[in-house]
């Protein structure tokens, strides 16, 4: 009996599977006008919503009793009362002299803050000679200088004058500062392959590169203004002179609740809305600086 020996199989091959990967375009690529649009209103209103939410929550507390409406009035009384000071004008008063204040020191040291900034970063023994002094009293709480500024000019409107100019001059000094000396070097590499040099390279290349810091600056700046401003006013306000800060602490001594709320109130829609104008007008004046970070968030 013979064996009969079968040869194996060939074994077929299977192709493997071919993944195709399709690629599908967002809407931001597709529509970009249509998708900022759609993302500036979305913006809105969330930020539109929690105050609204918070607020609504606040009046039903108030009107179910759940809080003591002595201490605690509700929106619609807080909405009475400012309709009454704005009817009689105290309101706007209030709100010019703090804003008077704000413009005008807070301006002048901003200014001298950035100026003394640039000369700094610029001149490396002006820095040397300087930065350690001003450093030093950066880090004094400046309201610790009002009795000294309330014995040199008096009491008056010159002290807070005085201390909001100081207050702003400190975060625009630092904020330049840093922003001249840690300019990219290859910034000025290229200016002096150039030959891009005095004047036309602080016009073309520092100024530049510093603003977006600068206007960062003035964001913080005017926030710190407003805070400033308002302590002031409740130390060393007066009838005279009015201000959001004395409204807010002659309530107080009047245990007026109501009006104090609305001073609280003014001086933050107030800071809300400087904030506001101050980026709207960066992102007018310094455009790039939204692009280096990759657009709005």
């Amino acid at each position: 009996m013979t064996a009969t020996s079968t040869a194996p199989e060939p074994v077929k091959s299977v192709p493997a599977q071919t993944r195709v990967w399709r690629i599908v375009p967002t809407k931001a690529e597709t529509d970009p006008a249509r998708y900022a649009r759609g993302m500036r209103a979305r913006k809105i209103w969330l930020g539109v919503l929690t105050p609204v939410v918070l607020l609504a929550l606040w009046e039903i507390a108030y009107q179910l009793d759940w809080i003591d409406g002595r201490f605690f009035p509700g929106p619609s009384r807080i909405v009475e009362a400012a309709v009454e000071m704005i009817g009689s004008g105290q309101w706007f008063r209030d709100v010019g002299r703090t804003l008077s204040t704000i413009a005008t020191a807070g301006l002048l040291g901003f200014v001298a803050g950035v100026v003394i900034g640039v000369v700094m970063g610029a001149l490396k023994f002006v820095r040397y000679l300087f930065e350690p002094v001003l450093s030093a009293f950066y880090t004094v709480p400046k309201i610790a200088l009002l009795p000294l500024l309330l014995l040199i000019f008096g009491v008056g409107a010159t002290p807070g004058y005085v201390l909001v100019g100081l207050a702003i001059f400190f975060i625009a000094w630092i904020s330049t500062l840093e922003a001249v000396i840690t300019i990219p070097s290859g910034y000025l590499e290229a200016s002096e392959a150039f030959g891009v040099k005095g004047w036309r390279a602080f016009a073309h290349v520092t100024l530049p590169a510093i603003l977006p810091a600068v206007f960062v600056a003035l964001r913080i700046s005017v926030g710190q203004a407003v805070l400033i401003v308002v302590m002031v006013e409740y130390l060393i306000g007066s009838p005279q002179d009015g201000g959001i800060g004395y409204r807010i602490w002659h309530a107080w001594g009047l245990f007026d609740a109501n009006t104090m709320y609305v001073g609280i109130v003014t001086v933050a829609v107030l800071g809300y809305l400087l904030q506001l104008l101050v980026k709207f007008i960066g992102t007018k004046l310094v455009p790039w600086a939204n692009q280096r970070s990759g657009g709005e968030k």
